[in-house]
């Protein structure tokens, strides 16, 4: 393990960054997704949904750019406004803003030129960065006469309608036309080269304070407040320099409680944005809260994370509000709540502190390793069969199941295919027999390892067919 944890810039070295903000409620989650094309960024009608940057990499005409979602700009004044969340989203969005190359300030043709959108110029302004006014819901021709006041504001004019897909063309014409031409090549590891790990966790489990502590920099927001986290964040990060550097790309998810208690439909997409994280990682980190221990929602979560089939490292975080409690003493207890996910490592951490977040990385990268291990086919063979001469499944209908050889399919999970005389034949406890004794034997710990039973077609009992002539 590398000595220095170096932060990958989020922002290519070379593409150029518009930044999209705006007051809350204008739509700029809306533009994001259109823009897009696809749905990104959670879009809903209740006021502050965006509270972490977005961060993506599109083109339009040739030119390719990091586009960057911002939260809704409210209370200016810090010393006056007493909402964490509130001051914490205006940060992230005043950064994006200091980023950026271009800025699209975004206002709402019905409610008219506000107070707090002739704030938020003057803010782009006293920073420097060009900016377009992207005139949202303007859905109809009716609706453009009323742009008129928004030129005080100082900024190119666009008419538009994310929801109608109006006026996108012109202001990406502009866009694109105004962006400065990438000569270089682009620095970015690709996407094959990043390896997907994606933390989740019931609420208030620690998971922001986590991907911070390992970046080393405040880029996601933490509260104490339960469901800060509401859309998933990728956050991409190197650890080493150089050709032996190593490429992660963490997400950060939203708390996952069960769909009976979600609040509303803000909640529900989080949890659904979560569920699909799981889906695309690598390596998905479940974040237990130490002090809480695992309650019925980690079984579920847990659950998710086998069914999807993907590789899993257990975080115990918060281990500093533990006391005298032993690590042996908490495994053991561990072990009883979560028999089903025995086969999984198990790091005790502090995010607060910083305690053992080095040994996270370390056990991630192993169980990355061993998603994509090859097994000896000679080796797998013998494996198999010693297990089976050990112990041989039961009798049934007066048959037992017979295994005559086996290979390995594919990794991301680890697939062996058990060429057998029946598959209907092979007991669940005997499959996780026989998955024990492939652990024990080439470790595989964190990896999920699935059995694909196939009948053996002997050679005499296949018609052989007539040959054309």
């Amino acid at each position: 393990m590398p000595t220095t944890n170096t932060p990958a810039p989020e922002l290519s070295a070379t593409h150029p960054v518009v930044a999209i903000v705006g007051r809350p409620n204008v739509g700029k989650s809306a533009l994001f997704n259109r823009i897009l094309n696809r749905r990104l960024a959670i879009v809903h009608e209740e006021c502050g949904v965006t509270r972490d940057r977005l961060i993506t990499h599109t083109e339009w005409g040739g030119k390719a750019f990091d586009l960057v979602d911002t939260g809704g700009l409210t209370e200016f004044n810090r010393a006056s406004n007493p909402d964490f969340i509130a001051t914490e989203t205006r940060q992230q969005s005043e950064t994006a803003i200091q980023d950026a190359t271009l800025v699209i300030l975004v206002v709402d043709v019905e409610a008219g030129l506000t107070s707090l959108d002739e704030e938020v110029a003057r803010l782009i302004r006293r920073k420097g960065i060009p900016a377009i006014i992207a005139i949202n819901k303007c859905d109809n021709a009716e609706r453009e006469e009323l742009t008129d006041p928004f030129e005080r504001l100082g900024f190119p004019i666009f008419p538009v309608s994310a929801l109608h897909n109006r006026g996108l063309q012109e202001l990406l014409d502009h866009v694109a036309d105004t962006l400065p031409a990438v000569t270089v090549p682009v620095t970015t590891p690709a996407a094959a080269e990043q390896l997907k790990i994606t933390v989740v966790g019931r609420p208030n489990a620690g998971k922001s304070s986590f991907i911070n502590r390992i970046i080393r920099r405040e880029r996601v927001i933490v509260s104490e407040v339960p469901g800060t986290t509401r859309d998933s964040i990728d956050i991409p990060f190197t650890v080493g320099s150089g050709p032996t550097a190593r490429h992660y790309l963490l997400t950060d998810t939203a708390g996952m409680r069960k769909l009976g208690k979600v609040d509303g439909a803000v909640e529900r997409y989080s949890i659904f944005r979560a569920e699909a994280s799981i889906e695309r990682a690598d390596v998905v980190v479940l974040m237990i809260d130490a002090s809480q221990g695992p309650s019925l929602q980690d079984k579920a979560i847990a659950n998710l994370i086998e069914e999807a089939e993907k590789g899993c490292v257990l975080i115990i975080n918060k281990w500093d509000l533990m006391g005298h409690a032993t690590q042996r003493e908490y495994l053991d207890a561990l072990s009883r709540e979560l028999p089903f996910m025995d086969w999984v490592p198990v790091v005790f951490v502090s995010a607060k502190d910083g305690f053992n977040m080095r040994q996270c990385l370390a056990a991630i990268d192993e169980v990355a390793k061993q998603v994509q291990t090859h097994l000896p086919t000679g080796l797998l063979n013998r494996t198999i069969m010693k297990a089976y001469e050990r112990v041989q499944p039961p009798v049934m209908k007066n048959k037992r199941f017979k295994i005559y050889y086996a290979t390995q399919m594919g990794t991301k999970p680890v697939r062996i295919g058990l060429f057998v005389n029946d598959p209907k034949r092979l007991p669940d406890a005997y499959r996780q027999y026989l998955i024990k004794n492939l652990r024990k034997a080439f470790g595989l710990e964190g990896a999920p390892v699935k059995l694909i039973p196939k009948a053996r077609v002997r050679a005499e009992f296949v018609e052989k067919q007539p040959r054309k002539r």
